[in-house]
């Protein structure tokens, strides 16, 4: 497969690597890339969308928890949904792509 050209980054890194890294540990390690990365509007995207998809996620599963019964039941199938957006946008950033979520796809869009 050939790799396209996604612009130079600043961290040293090819951007679909970068891009790839930045939802390894959901929003922390996009919230570290959208940081460091100065220059590639890619990165800066994929982290962006991580911090914003993954922080979602983390903030609906805490309330969860709190919600007796319904609450107990929605949880594993959020963090089901939220196994599979994971690996998806991973390998969609390692292919190069801008996968957009709805909603959190457009205002990452918009700030990178």
């Amino acid at each position: 497969m050939e790799t396209k050209d996604l612009g130079k980054t600043s961290t040293g890194m090819q951007a679909n690597v970068a891009g790839l890294l930045s939802y390894l540990l959901g929003f922390i390690t996009g919230i570290i890339f959208f940081v460091i990365e100065k220059d590639n509007k890619f990165v800066r995207f994929h982290a962006m969308q991580s911090m914003l998809a993954f922080g979602f996620l983390f903030v609906l599963q805490m309330i969860l928890m709190f919600i007796p019964f319904i609450g107990w039941v929605l949880s594993p199938i959020v963090s089901i949904v939220g196994l599979i957006l994971w690996i998806i946008m991973m390998i969609k950033a390692y292919q190069g792509e801008f996968f957009k979520l709805p909603i959190v796809g457009e205002i990452a869009e918009k700030q990178a």
